[in-house]
């Protein structure tokens, strides 16, 4: 084949690699298809273990992809998620990414 004619692959390197991560891809995912979450329901939806959820969520919340509010109902905390302007942006361009990607096999 020549150069110009083989496929271009350059969209596999190019994806969002903090994002891939299955943790926080899993986190982003249950939170684009609710308008917010909690801890509980995160946990099962993801079936990651408590840790996990909790320092990837940090993670997430660091760069701006999401919003952790912490308060009580009553006396019991809680712990609700919410996926961000940025977040949404970030996860559209990555599902865009991966299609191309995928274009390609």
């Amino acid at each position: 084949m020549h150069p110009e004619t083989e496929p271009d692959f350059s969209d596999i390197t190019a994806i969002d690699r903090f994002l891939h991560e299955p943790a926080r891809l899993a986190i982003m995912a249950v939170l684009s298809a609710c308008e917010s979450a909690d801890f509980q329901f995160l946990l099962q939806a993801t079936r990651l273990n408590k840790g996990n959820l909790s320092a990837q969520a940090i993670k997430l919340e660091e760069v701006g992809y999401i919003t952790v509010e912490k308060g009580f109902h009553g006396r019991t905390p809680f712990t609700l998620y919410r996926l961000t302007l940025a977040g949404k942006n970030a996860l559209a361009a990555y599902r865009e990414q991966l299609k191309r990607a995928l274009d390609h096999f």
